[in-house]
């Protein structure tokens, strides 16, 4: 238990005391005054006593009130830190998610958001090829979902570079993947979160092929980074295995979902895939994917308890006091 102001209860207790000696003190005197008369003492008079303790008792737990106690109790709640990845490759204009892959995992960012309590900091990775931060993780979720209203379908897409984007959105500094697949040590942050939004489709990380701080990272090195650092990364499949054509720089590309890539990455950092073939399977995300809970310690004020006895204890000590002497002093 703390105190607010140990000078109060100091001075209290010090009354306190003071009350209990002059007590102590006039009982004395009055079974010596009692004794020489040649009279025993009365019940009556033990009674007055025992009201007068549970006064200053009273007046005790009332300094302690006034000192501002308060209990320190551990409290579990959803607090960290989200990224939401947001895949805004060509292939994310394909509409086999009405009304397009892209507008579908916008809206179904935007719910995420708006169903996360204020303790959670929200910040939005938009990645084409290379990656690209949007907005860094903060506890005003307006300016995460006006970083999602903004995006647009354009580019390729490397996975592993979105997530390294993402990491270092979360430490606030450049995470990179040596040329020789080596990583620096990024520390462990366990209340933080990657939502993955994507299609799974890999075209930039497949051509690089691999690693390196001039190329694309591959999505299994960059889920290692992201494990080693204790952050879950939950995946979100927007379109359907079946595909569709989209078109882009004037090709018409067929793209599918990949779902064993997605499924591979969420695995491999301890988190979970979410499949969303149509829209309606979208607007469910934010309830399916769970935050990490973290305990924090709170302060419980205790004031209210103490002066609660204390109101007790000095009732007590006027009604016995009035009881045996007739007396309120």
């Amino acid at each position: 238990m703390s105190l607010a102001d140990p000078v109060l209860l100091a001075v209290g207790l010090l009354v306190a005391a003071i009350l209990a000696w002059a007590a102590i003190a006039a009982a004395r005197r009055r079974a010596a005054a009692l004794a020489a008369a040649g009279i025993a003492a009365s019940a009556p008079g033990r009674g007055r006593l025992g009201g007068v303790w549970f006064t200053i008792a009273g007046v005790a737990v009332l300094a302690i009130a006034v000192a501002g106690p308060a209990a320190s109790v551990p409290v579990s709640r959803a607090a960290g830190t989200v990224i939401l990845a947001m895949d805004v490759s060509g292939s994310m204009a394909a509409t086999d998610v009405a009304p397009s892959r892209l507008a579908a995992a916008k809206k179904a960012a935007l719910s995420f958001i708006d169903a996360q309590p204020d303790s959670v900091d929200i910040g939005v990775v938009a990645f084409q090829q290379g990656g690209l931060e949007a907005a860094l993780p903060t506890a005003d979720h307006a300016t995460a979902s006006a970083a999602v209203r903004r995006l647009t379908a354009g580019g390729g897409t490397s996975l592993g570079d979105a997530i390294l984007a993402s990491l270092s959105a979360i430490t606030r500094r450049t995470i990179t993947i040596g040329r020789d697949g080596s990583a620096a040590d990024i520390g462990f942050w366990p209340s933080a979160t990657i939502v993955l939004f994507s299609d799974g489709q890999d075209e930039a990380g497949a051509t690089a092929g691999g690693t390196g701080s001039g190329g694309d990272a591959s999505p299994g090195a960059a889920a290692s980074v992201a494990e080693k650092a204790g952050v879950h990364i939950d995946t979100v499949g927007v379109g359907t295995a079946a595909g569709t054509t989209v078109d882009v720089d004037g090709y018409h590309l067929f793209t599918a979902l990949d779902e064993a890539t997605l499924t591979s990455i969420s695995r491999a950092t301890g988190g979970r895939y979410h499949p969303a073939s149509d829209a309606s399977e979208l607007d469910g995300i934010a309830s399916s994917i769970n935050l990490r809970l973290t305990v924090t310690n709170q302060p419980l004020p205790l004031a209210g308890a103490f002066i609660a006895l204390a109101l007790v204890l000095l009732a007590a000590g006027a009604v016995l006091t009035v009881t045996r002497s007739g007396r309120v002093v």
